[in-house]
């Protein structure tokens, strides 16, 4: 109903994604780390105690806000299964397909059985452009000037200016990361649609995949 696609799309916060960056209805943008693991239950006493105060210190270094998503999801196996269904069509003999379908059911009943969770780790980085006025007669004279083309360059110069700011943002997070032995990728502009896609659409993974012929 074009009614309740309109007021869903109203609750979405995101106006785009661009260049691996989230430009949020607000104007502000937000870049995404990928952020690895780390079990301190492996680690000594004063190991686990020297991470600690490296993490303290990284976020006492900050002076902007970031924050620290932990997204729980359950396995998809689904993919993994279409494989094994493919690799079963390919077997040429009796025993390799017979022991190619046992290990399907095996994998099949202990998913069904046992919840297993995947745990990803994202670190959000933001950052407000400022609100720029336009009460001087500058702005003024620049207005008469302006064109189309003119506004979409300064656009662009201006969505450049504030990724670099942003970008250093992420520098100082990385940095700060890394000391405390968390390894970090920033996410580009197809693995944040995916990434909203799905945390927006949960009950797409319930969805059967087709398998190939």
């Amino acid at each position: 109903m074009p009614v309740s696609a309109k007021a869903t799309q109203d609750f979405v916060p995101i106006k785009e994604i661009r260049d691996g960056v989230v430009i949020l209805k607000d104007g502000s943008m937000r870049s995404i780390l990928l952020a690895s693991s780390l079990n301190l239950a492996l680690k000594s006493a004063d190991e686990q105690q020297a991470i600690l105060m490296q993490f303290q210190d990284f976020l006492n270094s900050l002076d902007f806000s970031v924050q620290i998503f932990v997204e729980s999801r359950r396995l998809d196996i689904r993919p993994y299964m279409a494989l094994l269904e493919q690799r079963y069509k390919e077997q040429t003999t009796d025993l390799m397909k017979l022991q190619t379908r046992e290990y399907i059911e095996f994998i099949r009943n202990f998913t069904e059985s046992v919840s297993i969770m995947t745990k990803s780790f994202f670190v959000v980085i933001p950052y407000m452009p400022p609100i720029l006025t336009s009460g001087s007669s500058l702005n003024i004279l620049s207005k008469k000037k302006s064109t189309a083309a003119s506004k979409v360059l300064d656009a662009t110069a201006q969505f450049e200016e504030n990724r670099s700011q942003l970008d250093q943002r992420i520098s100082v997070a990385e940095q700060g990361l890394m000391r405390c032995g968390i390894r970090v990728i920033k996410l580009g502009s197809e693995e944040m649609v995916e990434l909203y896609y799905k945390l927006f659409n949960p009950g797409e993974t319930e969805k059967p995949i087709q398998l190939s012929n």
